[in-house]
């Protein structure tokens, strides 16, 4: 499929909450700073829809006070009118499947889910992100789907929709394929994926634990790319691009020393560890293959949203100041307009 300059010129561009400032910065001057770069919507992230529920009442809000933060969240659907962005969707929904039968895990996660169904309803978005689970427990894919199939009835009876995500340290579902093979086992017409340039490129080309920064071993660095760039185009042509609801986009920084492969204290993989500040735009200091990811989720005909959903502390993960969030977004949006003017054939206009 040819990927002219024309054909990409209608997509749609959001820009996650939780990739610009803090928590502890203003949602209003988030959404102001993603609006005046010129972004359609946003992912609402749910560490600021807390953050915003704290700072409205005065105190901190738990999580599961699903009420505080339905009301939260009609006044943030009201500031997200009043900017003129769209709230594509809710997220991170993490660590919700895979449990024991009658756990309390399980009978936790459930909660959860409704709870933030009524979030959903409260905001005004159909889209519900769940990243594939990166609990350390023995499950199976069928259990797995089941959940994920009981989940999708859930959001249906609400005409909401299920992004399924692959988190590339999950435990159970790392790769593209392996979130695709659920999603095809929990067939339901509710359920997608959610694709990302950083999950995919981050677990599949690129290892933060090793001085390359890229998988190593198994034939070497031609091999590595022989066999990524044969993944992407299994993907190109085997998912139906109505199966995609969204790509996010970011890239990652080299980190300065290879990490720790062994999990952290707080248990998180490595690659986890990387994903939560080292995770910049694109054409910013990162060094993952984000463009051919790119293509090959173009290639399959999707031309739905792209988000911006980057994870950005610098280089050391420790330096970025927040000192003027709209430069960072109008930044942003020269980055996702070089990702396309990059993926565009050139030899079509």
């Amino acid at each position: 499929m040819s990927l002219s300059k024309n054909s990409l010129s209608s997509i749609p561009t959001c820009y996650a909450t939780v990739s610009v400032g803090t928590p502890q910065d203003p949602l209003d001057k988030k959404l102001e700073a993603i609006a005046a770069a010129g972004f359609g919507g946003i992912e609402l992230g749910f560490p600021d829809l807390l953050s915003f529920a704290s700072k409205k009442l005065g105190k901190d809000v738990g999580a599961q006070d699903f009420e505080v933060l339905c009301n939260a969240g009609q006044e943030v659907k009201r500031l997200c009118k009043e900017a003129g962005l769209k709230i594509v969707m809710l997220q991170p929904f993490s660590n919700f499947e895979g449990w024991k039968p009658q756990s309390e895990e399980r009978k936790d996660a459930f909660k959860r889910a409704k709870g933030w169904i009524k979030i959903m309803e409260a905001v005004g978005t159909d889209m519900l992100q769940v990243g594939s689970t990166d609990a350390p427990i023995p499950t199976s894919r069928d259990v797995v789907s089941s959940d994920l199939k009981e989940l999708a009835d859930l959001l249906a009876a609400h005409n909401f929709r299920l992004a399924y995500e692959n988190w590339c340290w999950s435990t159970h579902a790392p790769d593209w394929k392996d979130v695709w093979e659920v999603v095809k086992a929990v067939d339901r017409p509710n359920i997608g994926l959610c694709l990302d340039t950083f999950q995919t490129a981050g677990g599949e080309w690129a290892d933060p634990t090793t001085k390359s920064g890229m998988i190593e071993g198994e034939g070497g660095q031609h091999a590595l790319e022989k066999r990524f760039q044969e993944s992407l185009k299994n993907l190109a042509t085997t998912i139906p691009a109505e199966k995609i609801y969204i790509l996010q986009i970011s890239d990652a920084y080299k980190p300065k020393e290879p990490l720790d492969p062994n999990p952290g204290e707080n248990g998180m993989r490595p690659r986890g560890r990387w994903s939560m500040n080292l995770r910049p735009m694109p054409f910013d200091g990162g060094y993952l293959p984000v463009v051919d990811v790119v293509k090959a989720v173009l290639q399959t005909g999707f031309r739905g949203w792209f988000s911006m959903e980057v994870f950005d502390g610098g280089p050391s993960g420790q330096d970025q100041e927040w000192k003027d969030m709209p430069k960072y977004t109008k930044k942003a949006m020269r980055s996702y307009e070089r990702v396309l003017q990059e993926a565009a054939d050139s030899r079509h206009i």
